[in-house]
């Protein structure tokens, strides 16, 4: 039963963080001046192959520089940024249910508080005594998790709680049991996930019983239930009561919790089931657009814009590549490695990829199509925790939810605004796999995006 598939599950993730003490080296990082003699020294005494070793340029270990980082010099380090309250939010003195009720509302973390949305949200529920039930995923969380002693808390107070815990989250595991565990003892009931696949949506739900009868409220985001990384993070979570987008995840929590093996949403995209088909049927509809607006039978051409950690899936990338040529306009924002070549000719010419890369780590998952309107606000817009990666469209549970939202449009909009006009954090990849940074036009003024960056501009 799903019992005993989480238990079995629990029980081989603590067998394997016992055995990894023990396991087996599988590589050996040196740095490139190391003395040969004592690379084959090591190389025999650790029983691995001469193929097995990596020459390294620089430090083999990067945290050695937290030891500089750590230093006391003030006159050296940024000034700290304290997040703002959400002004949606700023009324303290109603609860956060009747402020969801009057519209769903955007969050932009770090420049927007963390312990003043998504936490507030769950400690509110907590002790609310109209709330019958809360379920919440958690990939990643902090040490001392608010939201675990918010889950306890409403446990105890016999509310149902429900919470899926994965213990496959990399580098997380051992930390990851422990919580499992102790929620577990508190009476609430944790579930491990759907066999095969690692739970990394971001969700979180609340059921409350109110005068008109039972109303669900969500939370979908970009990044973990983590107060620490919420600091450093960048990362974007829509709160909302739409029945349409709360009974989706209602759906969502079931299947996680092996009660449902419900494969079609009303709203959600989700992964592996539909999310996949969905960006690539997306795709090739604005590749349509653009060839009806060359035809002339369209007012208006294709447009992409997708920001994200990583690109990999070869499915979307050949999907972008054949959009290119079909005339679609594509600004991609990746953060991190990107397998698409852009500006390629007769193959991609018309996409652009930006690294935007400063203060904060870019962690948000945020995508529009135009939709063939003229203005871009009436096109289509998502967020969500998918990257394009093979993993995550075709291994991993993910949610990505649509923002209909106007002022959450807009807002989105002006993020992609500041980021594709920076010329400060930003780096442009070449149809070579080099980056190069743009130069900032000169008639930029002073408080510019392209001259302040997209984090001062943000943080304004």
């Amino acid at each position: 039963g799903d019992d005993g598939d989480a238990d079995n599950l629990l029980d081989f993730v603590e067998a394997e963080l016992k055995r990894r003490r023990f396991a087996k080296v599988i590589r050996l990082e040196v740095p490139a001046e190391a003395s040969p003699r004592l690379v084959r020294q090591l190389v025999e005494m650790l029983r691995i192959k001469p193929e097995d070793v990596d020459l390294l340029q620089g430090l083999v270990d990067f945290r050695s520089l937290y030891e500089i980082a750590d230093l006391p010099r003030p006159d050296l380090r940024q000034q700290p940024w304290t997040p703002v309250t959400p002004p949606r939010l700023a009324d303290r003195t109603q609860s956060i249910f009747s402020l969801i009720r009057e519209g769903d509302i955007l969050v932009h973390h770090p420049y927007e508080s963390f312990g003043d949305s998504a936490e507030r949200f769950i400690a509110q529920a907590a002790t609310d005594p109209h709330v019958l039930a809360i379920k919440q995923t958690i990939y990643r969380t902090s040490r001392d998790s608010p939201f675990v002693q918010h889950l306890i808390r409403a446990a105890e107070l016999g509310k149902q709680v429900a919470c899926l815990v994965e213990v496959r989250a990399r580098f997380d595991e051992g930390r990851n049991v422990n919580l499992a565990q102790t929620l577990e003892k508190a009476g609430v009931h944790v579930a491990y996930g759907v066999v095969g696949l690692k739970t990394h949506c971001k969700a979180a739900l609340v059921v409350r019983r109110e005068k008109d009868g039972i109303r669900t409220y969500a939370h979908l985001g970009t990044g973990n239930y983590n107060p620490s990384t919420a600091n450093l993070y960048t990362d974007l979570g829509l709160l909302t009561c739409d029945p349409q987008i709360t009974a989706d995840v209602v759906d969502l929590f079931n299947q996680l919790t092996g009660r449902s093996r419900k494969n079609d949403y009303r709203r959600l995209l989700v992964a592996p089931t539909g999310m996949k088909k969905t960006f690539m049927d997306l795709v090739a509809r604005e590749s349509l657009i653009a060839r009806e607006h060359a035809a002339g039978l369209s007012p208006v051409g294709g447009r992409i814009i997708a920001k994200m950690n990583a690109l990999e899936d070869a499915a979307v990338t050949n999907a972008l590549y054949k959009a290119s040529q079909a005339g679609v306009q594509i600004d991609l924002i990746v953060r991190g490695f990107c397998c698409l070549r852009p500006g390629v000719p007769g193959l991609s010419d018309n996409i652009r990829v930006t690294s935007v890369v400063g203060r904060f780590l870019e962690h948000s998952r945020v995508f529009h199509f135009g939709a063939g309107k003229a203005d871009p606000l009436d096109g289509e817009w998502f967020l969500g925790s998918a990257d394009w990666m093979y993993r995550n469209l075709e291994q991993r549970v993910e949610a990505i939810v649509p923002v209909a939202d106007p002022e959450a449009r807009r807002r989105l909009k002006r993020i992609f605004d500041v980021m594709l006009a920076d010329r400060r954090n930003a780096w442009r990849l070449l149809p070579d796999g080099r980056y190069a940074r743009l130069p900032a036009p000169r008639d930029a003024a002073p408080d510019s995006p392209e001259i302040l960056g997209t984090f001062e501009t943000l943080m304004r």
